[in-house]
């Protein structure tokens, strides 16, 4: 390969500019890292959703106590008396009616006329650490009062946590697919570039350029330019993440979508994953190529 330049200096100026390109795989690069950013987000929010949900109703638990109206105060007594003698309830109390009609109003409106509906006796409860015997509470809540049903939220909390963590996975195959597309982008972007060199790259050959030299070339560039496309589009995508909404039990899922504590970091590998998906497509494709302009 005497007479070619050497280095990677000396590479750049051996390939062309090569125009609409370079700018595509810089964007498609920024566009998929800036996806990537807001996908990660969504698992790792996910995550910690589940988390919090299966930790809220983990610890409480309702009995509901629904008896005929002359036994009614009669059991929630027996209720109360059972909960105060159990271990691993940490707190309990029944809730007025006040506390009922709030947790209505959502559904029901405000207005509710609560005097005018069979609405059963509840009582809140908070498991200590370790935990009560449930099983075990609710055939003494069998025995003292036959009205009261023990709810420990297991079948509210299942589905929850179920829902959270499918929403994660979604989240991480959402990044496979970006770094497939970003791949599949920047193959036919150099794939379109080794095409439209064909005559360059044939007379390099005539010089003694051997298919490595130039594929090294052409690779360099779309995997720098894939790398720096990324970082913009990471960086985007991180200053649009942290000026979302902070966390709010009001807003629930969407104020908390974001990164937290040590999973800033986690997008700031984007840009690398980004490079390296270039990296081997431009390879693949640049040899692919260079065997058909033989």
């Amino acid at each position: 390969m005497a007479g070619l330049p050497r280095g990677i200096a000396a590479r750049d100026r051996v390939v062309p500019p090569t125009g609409f390109t370079v700018r595509l795989t810089v964007f498609a690069a920024a566009a998929m890292a800036f996806l990537a950013v807001f996908a990660l987000a969504l698992s790792m929010a996910s995550d910690r959703l589940a988390e919090r949900w299966s930790q809220a109703l983990a610890r409480s638990a309702t009995v509901r106590i629904s008896a005929p109206e002359g036994q009614v105060e009669a059991q929630t007594e027996a209720v109360l008396k059972v909960l105060a003698e159990t271990p691993g309830v940490a707190s309990f109390r029944r809730l007025s009616r006040e506390d009922q009609a709030a947790l209505l109003a959502p559904w029901l409106g405000p207005d509710l006329p609560l005097d005018a509906l069979p609405l059963p006796e509840l009582v809140e409860l908070t498991e200590a650490d370790p935990g009560y015997d449930s099983e075990g509470l609710r055939l003494r809540l069998a025995a003292e009062a036959p009205g009261a049903v023990l709810d420990d939220h297991a079948r509210w909390r299942r589905p929850l946590v179920e829902a959270a963590a499918r929403l994660q996975w979604l989240g991480l195959i959402s990044v496979l697919l970006i770094g497939a597309t970003l791949a599949a982008m920047v193959t036919l972007a150099a794939q379109a570039a080794l095409a439209a060199n064909g005559q360059v790259i044939r007379t390099l050959r005539l010089v003694g350029a051997t298919d490595a030299f130039i594929a090294r070339a052409f690779v360099r560039r779309f995997t720098v330019r894939a790398a720096w496309g990324a970082l913009m589009g990471t960086g985007a995508g991180l200053l649009a993440v942290a000026l979302m909404p902070r966390s709010s039990v009001e807003g629930g899922f969407l104020t908390g979508l974001g990164f937290t504590g040590a999973g800033w970091m986690v997008p700031l590998a984007v840009p690398a994953l980004a490079a390296v998906a270039a990296f081997l497509a431009t390879r693949l494709a640049a040899f692919r190529m260079l065997r058909r302009l033989t």
